[in-house]
């Protein structure tokens, strides 16, 4: 079964063919990250615009690079929740199009639930059930992964995403945006402990998190140097917040893998190509012997081929749309 499918969540707009849900016959990406940079985040108007102009040119340019006709397409999948608005609108409206002209069956597909799929394209061998770390610029979040389409989130920040801290950090610091690789690389050689951050806890949710008083902590200690007129270790607050970021997670992973005995455990979204938090995951799935699954940095950040491939699964289990089928800024991914 080979699906045509669409991604436009965000500030990428992509295209890609998957067949069978494991199979990527063609992927592409047109970002407008650049556009963003200028203002430290994204517009979310200029990311409307930057879709409209590219899915039409991206679609054909999936089809050509995939080897297939349109009349070879049998569904078309698509991002419809999740994300912002006007960009989403973008994405739905185009899908619903193409479905009708090519007269195939359209899928709607959770963001998140596509991010989770990644995992499935690099890893053959990967099957629910499993526990899933689910780390973006929108959302931190630990998702049980029942199956393919049966998912339950056992926790999750209460304010900000860790994806969102990174990227807030990098632009105080003027590194730009997105700020998580920038971030990252910064951090290479930095000493871990040379700045002390909160690690918070929440009272009777134990699997769940804060990043609020962190974002606020390291940008009091930036302000409080420019004001002092003194010079920060950008390599050290860089290693120290990422080991906050980590020190957040990785326990909640473990404590959350004993929960579910599964003792498999993925990692999805942007912030799992960091380069920490992969290798904190990996000496942590070693110690108790947990099968760790990371996504190739190639599939971390948005896509359409991840689309493609849970839209297989959602289209096996009956999940189809139509032509009412609209776009959502919030939804859970229990229940999409």
């Amino acid at each position: 079964m080979k699906i045509l499918a669409f991604e436009s969540s965000c500030d990428e707009t992509a295209a890609a063919v998957v067949e069978d849900g494991r199979t990527v016959l063609s992927s592409v990406i047109a970002s407008s990250a650049d556009m963003h940079a200028v203002y430290g985040g994204v517009v979310p108007e200029i990311a409307s615009r930057k879709h409209v102009e590219a899915i039409s040119g991206l679609a054909e340019e999936a089809l050509r690079q995939a080897g297939v006709r349109r009349t070879d397409i049998d569904a078309v999948a698509v991002t419809y929740a999740p994300g912002l608005i006007g960009a989403l609108l973008v994405g739905v409206s185009f899908a619903k199009s193409a479905a009708y002209a090519l007269g195939v069956p359209l899928i709607p597909v959770h963001h998140v639930r596509g991010h989770i799929a990644a995992n499935y394209i690099a890893h053959p061998d990967l099957e629910p059930p499993f526990l899933c770390l689910c780390v973006s610029g929108g959302t931190t979040a630990l998702v049980d992964v029942q199956a393919y389409t049966r998912f339950q989130v056992l926790g999750g920040t209460r304010d900000d995403a860790a994806g969102e801290c990174f990227d807030k950090t990098a632009r105080v610091l003027g590194l730009g945006y997105p700020g998580g690789g920038p971030m990252d690389r910064m951090a290479k050689g930095g000493n871990d402990r040379a700045y002390v951050f909160p690690r918070a806890h929440i009272d009777g949710n134990p699997l769940d998190m804060s990043f609020s008083g962190l974002k606020t902590a390291v940008l009091n200690v930036i302000h409080h140097a420019e004001q002092k007129g003194e010079t920060l270790n950008l390599p050290d607050l860089a290693a120290s917040f990422a080991a906050a970021i980590s020190d957040s997670l990785i326990p909640r992973v473990m404590e959350a893998n004993q929960i579910t005995g599964y003792n498999k455990i993925a990692v999805a979204g942007g912030v799992a190509a960091n380069s920490r938090i992969r290798a904190d995951l990996e000496r942590a799935c070693a110690k108790v012997g947990a099968k760790l699954w990371l996504p190739p940095l190639s599939l971390c950040g948005d896509n359409a081929a991840m689309i493609g491939c849970q839209g297989y699964y959602e289209y096996l289990a009956g999940h189809t749309a139509g032509w009412d089928l609209n776009a959502r800024a919030s939804l859970d991914i229990s229940k999409a």
